[in-house]
Parts: structure tokens; C-alpha cells; sequence
């Protein structure tokens, strides 16, 4: 149970009749559903309750004052007592009441009692250190979802290492309590549910300190780093303004700016059709369906990066294949790679199928006489519910397959919007919809307890605006610091996984790469550090397998910075100088770069004991190549010599600057990746301008 209660009749007489059927059921089971609703509950109803952090089996901040708040009936007197230690404070007009304990060595477990007109009792309260597990999806992964799952929840025997997942929240205005499932023990029956990033961390701090560990996970898959800024830190962008200055009151409200938002952009879009809207008009799906009108989409792209970004609801796709007679003979099948949400897909006005599932390839059978020699008219009605929508992944998996041929349909598609989401005005906003809103419904109503520190993994959704992230990562952790009061407050995060196929990587262009540079950015801030990952991604899965990797690297940064148990390692950083190359040895062409690092590592290597991979030179063109390495052995230091025979005189070198640079392989001693680097400040172009929803 989250807590204890035990009334008194200076409570129970007057609210007897209100909350009588209330408390019997709140008595009788656990109480966590019962107060997890928000502060408006205690509010409203006068009992006394603390926020919904505090619950049995929690874990305190040790070595930092210990508030505790919660609500009551306003002018109630409330008394919290730990360890011996006992405070009492008045609730206020609005029904808050708030206590600070003194700061108390770790430990546990502890009995945590509040009383007021009723008496609450808190067991099992362990006194440690709490982490903040924020981000998107791979935060949020759990140990169930993520690699050797089976024996790493069979292992799991660490109680005083602890866990309370904060329920998804999106508010339009700061909210003073979230929702949470309650503090879990590491233990077999309930770790499966646990951050696998976080427990990773945790398990491995734990085991160096003997500390009892506290994760509160307020990650939420897919979101913005926009939607994580607080109100004060959105007003101070100029680009963020315009949507915080506008952010509405209601769901209702919410909802109509949604729709005309949709509206105003749908009509920028596409032009209005030439022709009577009450005439008769074969349906979109037809073969006679004239679409000489209408506007065209890339297939396969998302139509959010062409004119409809943040665009959620209903857009069809036509394309006319001609084939001659021996092609359109017999059966065929229609491959139309990815597409997100979900389709439904004609052929010459037949419907050959449909699904849903953003991650999941379309693939449909076209039977013996549906096509025709001549021109075949596909039609593909498109709904997406949120994010991206369209058609997206590889090229080649978009065609046409007859007995004969092989039909790319790849390229530029016939496309209309047929109408956006229609607009519930009782839904919550999703944390996307504006900034701040994931800020004001999780992290804000957390102010007030005490954390050792934060671990961040999130950055995939920004990977189209770079530029943009560099600055916004930077003042997130800086406003987050005066959120808790502590100019000096740990934020360590994970760079972005390798992913994407090999054969995608762009020498010219990563918007992967660049959001990495972007999140490297931040360590010029104290008590920042940074967790490569891009020798532990998955081509195919952005949410890579290997959690324990990241949960180990996270908890060596915190192990040398915070808790100072490991000696800090010089982190090598790069410089290089033009040096000539000996033309009667190598008989090359081609000037060298020669790299060197700063502080020099005892000895550079790669991870397979193989010539270093994953570099690309430039020169004053700025256009990239590939280009080959090799480590020097020198005095003072190692060195890496960088060439390329496409590049006469190099004047650039960029390292681990792709989508996917797994095959990327130096090492630092310690036997971590050297994360990606570049020697040039020539700008990173963003496909996209700006926070749109």
C-alpha cells in the first residue's frame, strides 16, 4: 500500500456523509488510486493527503533538506515525523501544506507519518539518491522491452534499489501534482517495468556505493525537447514566443486553434479545386478519377518535411503505372515499403488491402486480371493520428511486381488532403502539441523534492533541427538547474544511437550527426556528461537492444563526476595540423591531415584492432569523401594521419559524421568510443525551420 491511514473523529463526524462511500473503498484497498487523481481531489474533498511521490517503499534525497507537501482542509495542522526528526506547518487558504525536514544520512528503512485530522503512515522509506529519468522512448524502454530481458529480470535482486514511473501529462498551465504507479522494489515481479537505461545506471551505482538508489522516470516516447521547456525558458525564444503568448485555456480552445491551424495550412497547401463541388465526380479511389489538380508528395518521404509539417489526418496518393499487355498478365503484388499510420490501398478502383502501424511494410497481392495493359491508376487513402505521416523508409521497397517486371514507383505521387483529425474538444493535448506541456503536467509539480541529478536520453525527434537543439539543450539544463535550485545539479545524457542502413549514410549531409554535435554541445556547461552510443545502435530499430551499455556509461560519468569514486580521465580532445605527405613512400598525391588529441592518450586504437574507419576529408569546396587513416606512433602522443586520394588539398576532416556510424572505430583508452568529431565550423544545414506541432 502507498500509505496508511487512520481517522479521527474530528474528521470523520463532520464528512461522514460526503465521504463515507469514498473512504470505506479507499480504507479497503490500496489508497494509491485513490489520491493519484491530482491536488484537486485533496483539495476538494478536505482529506488529508500528501503528493503523489510520496507512497510507500520511496526513496528520499539524502544529504539535502527534505520537504514534504501535500494537501488538507485549509487552516488543518499537519505534523510530519522521520527518523525522529518532526516538523508541523498550518495548511493554507488553498488547502497546500508544506514541511522541510532536515537533511539525513542514507538508510532505511524508515516510517514517514503525517498527521493532521487523519494519520498517515509511509512505510519502507529508504533514505538515498534520486535520479531523474527524462527523455523520449529510449529512456522510457523498459528492462522488459530491451535485450536478455528473461535472465536480467530473473537477476534482478537489488530492494533498495527503487522505481515510480510518472504517468504521461500534458497541461496547458504548471500543475502543482502528476500520477504516478507507485514506488517499485528491483526485484523479479516488478523490474520488468523499471527504465532499463535508469536501472542499468542504477544497479551499477549501487554496487560501487551501497547508497540506495530512487528513479522517478518521467520520460514520454516521441516528445519534443520544446515540450520539456518550462513557460519562463519558452518566452526567452523568440521562436516560441508566438506559441506561448497564444496557449490556450481549455481542451475545448485547444481544439478549435488546432483545427484552424489545419485549415489555414491545408489551403496554403493545395489549390482549390476547378470544378463544381455538387457535381457529380467519380471517388478519389477511382480509375476515372480526374487529379489533374491536385498536388504532388514524394513517396517515399513524410509530408510533414513538404509542406505539411505537423499535419495529422486524411491525404491520398495516386500514381498511373503503365504496362503493356504481357506485364499486366497474371497476378502481381504491390509493395509499398512503410507508411504512417495506416493505408488503404486500390487498384483500378478495386481495394487490394490496408493496415495499421507506422513501423510496419505494406505488402499486398493484386490478383490475375485487376491490372490491363495500358495505364493502372493506384490510389492509397493515408490517415495519420500524430508525428509523421506518409510514406517513409527505403526507396526500393516502393514497386510494382508483375510475372515480368519489376516496376519502381518511387518518385513524385498525384496527392490531396481529403480533411485533418477532427477535433475533440475533450481530449488532452498530446505533449507535443505545444511548448511546455509535458514541462507543466510532470516536471514542474516535482520541484520541490530533492534529486541527486538527471539523466537525459532524447534528441530523435529533433533530428531535423539541429541548430535549433544546440541552444535549446543548453538553456533546458540551465533552466532545469533553477527549477530545483541547484546551479550545480548533474544532467548526464546519452548521445544518439547509431541507425539508419549503412547504404543511407550522406557524407554531405546527417541530420543525425548534426543533433549529436548539437547534444555534444552542452558539456561546455559544469557537471554535464556525455554517454556515447554509436557503437551499441541498430540500423533497423531506433530504439537500440542494448540498454546495459548505456546504463554502464552513464553510471562511469556519474561515478567520476558526482560521487567521485572513479579517478577522472583526461577526455582527449582533437586538434589537427596540415602536415606534407613523403610522395617516393606513398606515392600519393594527396596532402595529409595529421590528427592529433589534447591530452594526448597513453596509446590510440581501434575497437577491432583494425586501420581506423569512419573518417571523410574536404577541401575549400566543402564537399566530403571518404578517406582512409592510419595511427603514428609518435613522441608526446599518438596521432592519426587522415587521407583521401579524391582530395588533393585537404583542408577538413569530419569523424563519425553519418546517420549511422557504427562502423566508426576508435576507441579511448578506457576502451569507450571517441565520439564523432570535425575540425571545420561550416554551417550544419536543418531541414526544417522552427517548432511546429
Amino acid at each position: 500500500m502507498p500509505y496508511h491511514v487512520v481517522m479521527t473523529a474530528a474528521l470523520w463526524n463532520p464528512l461522514r456523509r460526503s465521504v463515507r462511500v469514498a473512504l470505506r473503498i479507499c480504507l479497503s484497498v490500496t489508497l494509491a488510486g485513490c489520491f493519484a487523481v491530482g491536488a484537486s481531489a485533496g483539495q476538494a474533498s478536505g482529506i488529508l493527503r500528501p503528493a503523489a511521490l510520496f507512497s510507500d517503499g520511496m526513496v528520499l534525497q539524502r544529504n539535502a533538506p527534505i520537504r514534504v507537501w501535500g494537501w488538507a482542509t485549509p487552516g488543518e495542522s499537519v505534523r510530519v515525523t522521520l527518523r525522529g526528526r518532526s516538523t508541523a506547518t498550518m495548511t493554507a487558504a488553498d488547502g497546500r501544506w508544506r514541511v522541510t525536514l532536515p537533511a539525513m544520512a542514507p538508510g532505511g528503512p524508515y516510517t514517514l507519518v503525517i498527521a493532521g485530522a487523519s494519520r498517515l503512515t509511509l512505510r519502507d522509506v529508504l533514505i538515498g539518491d534520486v535520479w531523474l529519468c527524462a527523455g523520449q522512448s529510449n529512456m522510457e524502454r523498459d528492462v522488459a522491452a530491451s535485450g536478455d530481458a528473461r535472465r536480467e529480470v530473473a537477476a534482478a535482486r537489488f530492494p533498495r534499489i527503487r522505481h515510480i514511473k510518472v504517468s504521461h501529462r500534458a497541461r496547458f498551465t504548471p500543475q502543482d501534482d502528476v500520477v504516478t504507479t507507485g514506488w517499485r522494489r528491483a526485484t523479479p515481479d516488478a523490474v520488468g517495468a523499471f527504465s532499463a537505461a535508469g536501472y542499468y545506471f542504477a544497479r551499477d551505482v549501487h554496487a560501487a556505493t551501497s547508497v540506495p538508489i530512487g528513479l522517478i522516470n518521467v520520460a514520454w516516447g516521441g516528445t519534443f525537447i520544446e515540450t520539456w521547456m518550462s513557460p519562463a525558458l519558452a518566452r526567452r525564444d523568440h521562436a516560441l514566443l508566438p506559441w506561448v503568448q497564444t496557449m490556450p485555456v481549455s481542451n475545448a480552445e485547444h481544439a478549435t486553434a488546432r483545427q484552424q491551424r489545419a485549415q489555414a495550412q491545408i489551403d496554403r497547401w493545395q489549390k482549390p479545386l476547378d470544378f463544381d463541388p455538387d457535381a457529380a465526380m467519380p471517388p478519389w479511389f477511382s480509375a476515372t478519377h480526374d487529379d489533374r489538380g491536385w498536388s504532388e508528395l514524394a513517396v517515399p518521404a513524410p509530408w510533414e518535411r513538404q509542406g505539411l509539417r505537423g499535419f495529422d489526418g486524411y491525404v491520398w496518393y495516386r500514381r498511373t503505372v503503365t504496362l503493356t499487355d504481357e506485364q499486366a498478365a497474371g497476378p502481381a503484388s504491390l509493395s509499398l515499403g512503410m507508411i504512417d499510420d495506416c493505408d488503404d490501398t486500390w487498384v483500378n478502383g478495386w481495394r487490394v488491402g490496408g493496415r495499421c502501424g507506422w513501423d510496419t511494410p505494406r505488402s499486398y497481392d493484386v490478383p490475375a486480371g485487376m491490372l490491363h495493359g495500358g495505364d493502372n491508376v493506384l490510389a492509397v487513402r493515408v490517415t495519420d493520428t500524430g508525428g509523421d505521416g506518409g510514406f517513409h523508409g527505403e526507396a526500393n521497397r516502393v514497386y510494382l511486381q508483375t510475372a515480368t517486371a519489376r516496376t519502381p514507383l518511387a518518385g513524385r505521387w498525384r496527392a490531396r488532403v481529403e480533411a485533418p483529425l477532427a477535433p475533440d474538444p475533450t481530449r488532452a493535448p498530446h505533449a507535443n502539441d505545444l511548448p511546455t506541456l509535458a514541462y507543466n503536467g510532470m516536471i514542474h509539480p516535482l520541484r520541490d523534492l530533492a534529486v541527486r541529478g538527471v539523466l537525459w536520453y532524447q534528441g530523435e525527434s529533433n533530428v531535423s533541427r539541429s541548430a535549433a537543439y544546440a541552444t535549446a539543450f543548453r538553456a533546458l539544463i540551465a533552466d532545469w538547474r533553477v527549477t530545483w535550485q541547484r546551479p550545480d545539479m548533474p544532467f548526464y545524457f546519452v548521445q544518439l544511437a547509431a541507425f539508419l542502413p549503412l547504404q543511407r549514410n550522406n557524407l554531405q549531409h546527417s541530420d543525425w550527426a548534426n543533433l549529436r554535435d548539437a547534444q555534444a554541445q552542452a558539456l561546455r556547461l559544469p557537471h554535464t556528461g556525455m554517454a556515447s552510443a554509436i557503437d551499441i545502435g541498430d540500423a533497423d530499430d531506433i530504439h537500440p537492444a542494448n540498454k546495459q551499455d548505456v546504463g554502464r556509461r552513464l553510471a562511469g560519468i556519474a561515478l567520476t563526476d558526482n560521487y567521485r569514486l572513479v579517478p577522472r580521465a583526461p577526455q582527449p580532445r582533437f586538434h589537427h595540423a596540415l602536415v606534407r605527405s613523403v610522395a617516393s613512400a606513398s606515392h600519393r598525391r594527396a596532402a595529409e591531415l595529421a590528427l592529433s588529441f589534447v591530452p594526448a592518450p597513453a596509446s590510440l586504437a581501434t575497437r577491432d584492432g583494425k586501420a581506423p574507419r569512419g573518417f571523410a576529408v574536404a577541401g575549400v569546396d566543402q564537399v566530403f569523401h571518404a578517406a582512409q587513416a592510419r595511427i603514428e606512433r609518435r613522441r608526446g602522443g599518438d596521432h592519426i594521419v587522415v587521407w583521401s586520394d579524391a582530395v588533393a588539398a585537404p583542408v577538413a576532416v569530419r569523424y563519425a559524421w553519418v546517420d549511422n556510424p557504427s562502423e566508426a572505430n576508435l576507441i579511448e583508452p578506457s576502451g569507450l568510443p571517441i565520439p564523432p568529431f570535425r575540425s571545420d565550423a561550416w554551417p550544419l544545414l536543418d531541414r526544417a525551420d522552427g517548432f511546429m506541432p
